[in-house]
C-alpha cells in the first residue's frame, strides 16, 4: 500500500483557488480496475481508492504515514506562471492584429 502526498491543482473550470492550500493524501490502487460485462461500468474491489485525507502541512501528512507505517511518495507542487493582464492591453498600439468589431 503506497500513498501519494501532493497539493491538488486548481479547478480548470473556475478561476478560484479553493481547496488548493491543503496537502492531500491518496492511496495508489492495489487492484486494477475491471469492466463490468453487463453494464460496461468500470469498478474495483479496492476500497482505499475512495479515501482522501487532507492535511494543512506536508509535514503533518508525512508524520501520519510514518505513524501508520504507510509507504509514501511526496510530489512537490510546481509554481504556475502568472501574467499581468490589463483590460487596456486590448486597445494598445503594440497589438499584433488591430482591434476591430
Amino acid at each position: 500500500m503506497t500513498a501519494r502526498i501532493f497539493k491538488p491543482a486548481k479547478n480548470a473550470m473556475q478561476s478560484g483557488r479553493a481547496k488548493t492550500k491543503d496537502w492531500q493524501l491518496d492511496y495508489e490502487p492495489e487492484q486494477p480496475r475491471t469492466v463490468e460485462p453487463l453494464m460496461g461500468w468500470t469498478s474495483s474491489g479496492d476500497m482505499k481508492q475512495q479515501l482522501t485525507l487532507r492535511f494543512e502541512t506536508k509535514e503533518e501528512a508525512i508524520a501520519y504515514c510514518e505513524r501508520k507505517g504507510i509507504a509514501y511518495q511526496v510530489i512537490e507542487p510546481q509554481a504556475s506562471a502568472q501574467r499581468q493582464v490589463a483590460y487596456a492591453d486590448n486597445f494598445a498600439f503594440r497589438r499584433w492584429e488591430p482591434w476591430t468589431h
